[in-house]
């Protein structure tokens, strides 16, 4: 069985959880616009190391330029905001006795879950061109493309990713039958992101029930795979403070993750939305278990 790998919990839901609004118009970047704000990251990123996370994710899901540039940033501020978040993930990362790694977040720069949003390529070219190489030059140990809902943008930005020197991994959006949001099957996504240089390809943001049948396309990438589901509730209204109930304890999600590791051979397992650092340390548990089977 190859060597399993942690990745971190949700850190939106998270942040939003311990107090910081995720909301329009700076989104998840408004956790490193001011040192109190960028202390409650802190905690986030060291919770996920205390429950067994190999990989962090930095806080850039929201630092591309559409999104910045959308705020008023001049150019100095908007390579700021990478580099403070990088930073956060990577303080903590220097300040434990083990071997964490530092992912930098790469997000769809339009919307996660409209795929017809999607901008055309010379647009997202140079946009994910920036990203990656100011996460490169922040420290990142690999590029995480992540909650992608189409191959074109899929492959344009872990192409970019990998053209700035870091190692990428894809992870996609999926509905059911191992569709992409925008309907294109798995299978054609991952072939396009390995062929650009993928080096572990997985599906996150993605509900549990949808999960398996995701993992047995991903079987076949030739790569590290696997999955980082949302344990939210999206069936329900929000509540009052905006948060969805957690459908998913974190006693389910280990026998999950176990079940995924054992049956499936996933050897990338963490959380999306609503994974708590609670998840994350009975999953890790979990498929420590199974992995010394």
């Amino acid at each position: 069985m190859a060597e399993l790998t942690l990745l971190d919990g949700a850190v939106a839901t998270e942040l939003h959880r311990r107090g910081i609004p995720i909301t329009a118009p700076w989104w998840t970047t408004r956790a490193v616009l001011t040192g109190p704000k960028r202390t409650v990251l802190q905690s986030v990123h060291e919770d996920h190391v205390a429950a067994g996370a190999d990989v962090i994710t930095a806080n850039t899901f929201r630092a591309n330029l559409r999104t910045l540039q959308g705020n008023g940033l001049e150019d100095a501020g908007l390579a700021w905001m990478v580099h403070a978040a990088v930073g956060v993930a990577t303080a903590v990362r220097n300040a434990t006795g083990r071997r964490i790694r530092v992912a930098g977040s790469v997000a769809p720069v339009e919307d996660c879950y409209r795929p017809d949003l999607v901008p055309p390529d010379d647009e997202l070219r140079t946009e994910h061109r920036w990203l990656a190489v100011e996460l490169v030059r922040a420290g990142v140990d690999l590029v995480l493309v992540e909650t992608m809902n189409s191959v074109r943008e899929a492959r344009i930005a872990v192409g970019e990713a990998v053209a700035a020197g870091a190692p990428a991994w894809a992870s996609f959006a999926c509905g059911p039958d191992a569709r992409l949001l925008s309907g294109e099957p798995l299978a054609e996504a991952m072939r396009a992101v390995t062929g650009e240089g993928a080096s572990a390809v997985l599906v996150n943001c993605t509900r549990p029930g949808d999960v398996e049948a995701a993992l047995a396309v991903l079987a076949e990438a030739g790569v590290p795979f696997g999955a980082s589901p949302n344990l939210e509730d999206r069936t329900v209204a929000a509540e009052g403070d905006g948060h969805l109930p957690v459908a998913v304890t974190p006693e389910e999600f280990a026998a999950l993750a176990a079940r995924w590791r054992s049956e499936f051979g996933a050897s990338v397992l963490g959380g999306c939305c609503g994974t708590t650092p609670e998840h994350l340390a009975a999953a890790a548990k979990a498929v420590a278990a199974v992995s010394a089977r």
